[in-house]
């Protein structure tokens, strides 16, 4: 999970497949194109997701950027309209976040490498 650039960067450093992951509900506080601004500053087109929290009107926008990988909290109904748009771009949608490490917390830089299995 990361944060900003730097988190990024360290975690690309490692040099292993990932999936960057946003924080809990980014999209509805740093915003959508921040997300694929990030991704762009960093060089990365692998795997991404952008969490939306509960807010599929931000899960619809990250579509429009052309984001492919997004996780919404929303009611079945909403997810399932947020579900077969992401379907017809070709993007991942969860209704969870996968299991990740958060670069935030203490320590976790030292866990890294061990957490993306070098």
């Amino acid at each position: 999970m990361v944060h900003g650039l730097p988190d990024v960067r360290m975690a690309l450093a490692v040099g292993r497949p990932l999936t960057l992951l946003s924080a809990p509900g980014a999209a509805q506080y740093m915003g959508c194109l921040w997300w694929r601004e990030l991704l762009g500053a960093a060089g990365f087109d692998g795997p991404a997701l952008l969490d939306c929290g509960d807010a599929p009107g931000r899960a619809l926008e990250a579509l429009r950027l052309g984001l492919r990988g997004l996780v919404l909290a929303a009611p079945p109904a909403a997810f399932a309209v947020v579900a077969q748009l992401a379907g017809l771009q070709g993007a991942v949608l969860l209704e969870r976040a996968p299991p990740a490490l958060d670069l935030a917390q203490p320590g976790a830089k030292r866990r890294l490498a061990a957490w993306l299995g070098g």
